[in-house]
């Protein structure tokens, strides 16, 4: 059954569907990473591209639970930023085509709240 989302905003960035798979970057077209459709229950990622964009993604769905924020760190697996409670991919975010990002996802699974951050390496 399809997920119905409460809030979706984007700001030059695209999504192969309505709530996941390939990301892109609007003003250069790269792809930026891919998002997981039924691992995580909200999403909210500021980046900035190689070409100098500035991107925005926020997703939730009407159905989320609120999730609990946690010190734990998200692993990685075959690039994928994995939850290290049951290890289902969340996202991956192509490090090589951003130049920075800050990002908070949580997990379906556990409502685990998340948090990553690339800082700009000038």
């Amino acid at each position: 059954m399809a997920r119905v989302l409460k809030e979706k905003e984007l700001l030059n960035t695209r999504l192969a569907t309505t709530y996941g798979g390939w990301m892109y970057c609007l003003k250069c077209g790269e792809n930026i990473g891919y998002l997981c459709y039924s691992t995580y229950d909200k999403l909210e990622l500021n980046y900035q591209c190689n070409c100098g964009s500035i991107g925005k993604a926020v997703l939730e769905f009407e159905d989320s639970k609120k999730g609990t924020k946690t010190e734990k760190e998200l692993i990685t697996k075959k690039a994928r930023y994995c939850c290290p409670e049951d290890e289902s991919a969340l996202i991956t975010l192509l490090d090589k085509k951003l130049k920075s990002y800050k990002m908070k996802i949580t997990c379906k699974s556990c409502n685990n709240i998340y948090e990553k951050e690339k800082e700009d390496s000038v």
